[in-house]
């Protein structure tokens, strides 16, 4: 076998190793002798957790369809200042590490939160009058609040290339507004807006550090039901029958997905988005406009500015107590080691899957590249291509898979497959790539499939051997999507909880876990420190955003 084909396997020797291994071992586990089937079947808590499952996703998935709609049509069909820098601000969220977003909302609508102790202040109550946390209203806003930019940049970035004579020919033949949305806009826009709620619906569904931290323990779904069954209660069983209804029920959801959007598809006539877009013109778009935008930006922004102005009610006390262990444990390291940890690990997560990602980008080409040769005909040629167009069309779903499939889930398989392999430093940059892997892939793909197969075949023809050309060639246009890859590889590794929460040396915490750590403890010391942390993560993950803006290449990538 030649070196190539033999680097091609890798990707698929890493998903075998780490990720159908542990889920096989999932499934023996579930029917195993005594498993946990029959309880989930008999006991109505279980079917409880998964009808709120179900329940909490629907409801969040609607809520953020019918706030992220109007930034959809806003950014699609009007030119303002600032578009873009706005744009990016709603990405800002989705980002963010879910430890994150749930401490944000706590510092925002917590019993000390801001929001409670401004109106204590203003009214002079003896009690917080806003009690949201611990209920399912502030778990839909937390998730909404998460996945905004999920609808703004999907349905969008399609409804910005529609054109607009459409609607026009509706409206000269009397249809109103509303009527014109309802049979002309939505209908097209279809394919895209499913698509969005599709992917909301699946996030909310696997929704882990949100509900676990918001939510607590009587509003459990199917994701926080496995972690509780694994870390507290020691009941593998069970948790391997929940792990196997959760992969499931996602692996159905993704397949609906796919079904609809081949069915929805439909050719439109697309036109550029600098042709369609107007400045808004009259005082109600005015209003319109920049009144929705200042709302988008207040809700987006808010939650995330309250855990930077919580963290420093005491000056700069609550970053000192950082560097302090007041414990004395070896499981209860000074917080700050917490920030070196997940720069190890985010680093040999990088090395991983940017390694991992560009093997499999390269195999997932169809072209075949090699220049003709007396014995290397085109209808040869052609075979060959179409062989390797059948083995990408199998590949390219199956690098997917991990992207839908639950992070606690892949954490409790890790538990019962790979023993002492769990006492390794290595053993959380290799959970990290796998879930990072898809998205360092999607960055590359586009980019890599963009580039003329005549750049490659003139320097063959000029002597350039197959690794000069993917040096001199591939790479250079290339490096700027392998940064992106990179950053987002980082960045998932830096805030990856669910996961991490299942396998982590407790004496080698990372910050998500330190921040989860330290909430759980009493004491506004502990509440500052997890601030603290949280502010330290967010202005990392921030930067790491602002330079996956600073090199991605135009509107090109998947994600």
């Amino acid at each position: 076998m030649k070196l190539s084909n033999a680097l091609y396997l890798l990707p698929i020797a890493f998903l075998a190793a780490f990720y159908f291994y542990p889920l096989a071992a999932i499934l023996q586990t579930s029917f195993a002798a005594g498993s946990g089937w029959t309880e989930i079947f008999t006991d109505l808590y279980y079917a409880r957790v998964l009808v709120f499952t179900f329940v909490q996703a629907a409801l969040s998935t609607l809520l953020t369809l019918a706030l992220g709609l109007p930034a959809a049509y806003i950014f699609a069909r009007y030119d303002f200042p600032g578009a873009s820098i706005m744009r990016a601000i709603t990405t800002i969220p989705f980002l963010m590490p879910t430890i994150i977003v749930a401490t944000a909302f706590s510092a925002l609508f917590g019993p000390r939160g801001i929001i409670n102790l401004a109106l204590i202040d203003l009214f002079h109550l003896d009690a917080p009058p806003i009690q949201i946390l611990n209920t399912l209203w502030i778990i839909l806003l937390a998730h909404t609040f998460y996945n905004f930019t999920v609808v703004l940049r999907i349905v969008g970035g399609f409804w910005s290339n529609l054109d607009p004579q459409i609607e026009n020919a509706a409206r000269v033949l009397g249809a109103d507004r509303m009527r014109t949305f309802l049979h002309v806009t939505l209908p097209l826009i279809a394919p895209a807006l499913i698509a969005a709620a599709l992917l909301v619906f699946i996030f909310d569904f696997t929704s882990f550090g949100v509900v676990l931290i918001l939510g607590g323990a009587r509003l459990a779904t199917l994701e926080v039901e496995i972690y509780r069954q694994t870390v507290n209660l020691f009941d593998l069983p069970v948790a391997a029958a929940l792990s196997l209804v959760q992969l499931v029920c996602t692996f159905a959801l993704m397949a609906i997905y796919t079904r609809l959007q081949a069915h929805l598809a439909q050719p439109l006539k697309l036109r550029p988005q600098a042709i369609i877009k107007r400045k808004p013109a009259s005082i109600a778009e005015k209003i319109f406009v920049w009144g929705y935008l200042a709302a988008m930006l207040t809700f987006l922004l808010t939650p995330l500015i309250s855990v930077v102005v919580s963290s420093l009610a005491s000056g700069t006390d609550y970053y000192s107590e950082l560097f302090i262990n007041r414990r004395g444990s070896i499981t209860f390291v000074p917080p700050i080691d917490a920030v070196k940890n997940s720069l190890i690990f985010a680093s040999l997560t990088v090395i991983l899957a940017v390694a991992l990602g560009l093997i499999a980008a390269h195999s997932l080409m169809t072209d075949d590249r090699r220049p003709l040769t007396a014995d290397r005909t085109k209808a040869r040629r052609s075979a060959v291509s179409g062989l390797r167009s059948i083995f990408a069309s199998i590949l390219d779903p199956l690098f997917m898979l991990p992207l839908g499939t639950s992070a606690v889930t892949l954490g409790f398989g890790y538990i019962l497959t790979l023993g002492n392999l769990r006492t390794s430093i290595w053993l959380l940059p290799i959970a990290h790539a796998l879930v990072a892997f898809p998205f360092v892939l999607r960055s590359l793909l586009p980019i890599l499939r963009s580039i003329q197969p005549r750049l490659r075949e003139a320097a063959q023809l000029l002597g350039a051997s197959p690794g000069h050309v993917w040096r001199e060639i591939d790479f250079p246009i290339m490096m700027r999507a392998v940064i992106v890859g990179a950053v987002f590889a980082f960045t998932v590794s830096m805030g990856e909880f669910a996961a991490t929460t299942l396998i982590a040396r407790p004496e080698m915490p990372t910050i998500p876990i330190a921040i989860y750590r330290l909430l759980g403890q009493p004491g506004m010391i502990n509440l500052g420190q997890a601030l603290a942390l949280s502010t330290i993560l967010m202005v990392i993950s921030a930067l790491a955003i602002i330079a996956m803006e600073r090199f991605r290449i135009g509107e090109i990538g998947e994600f």
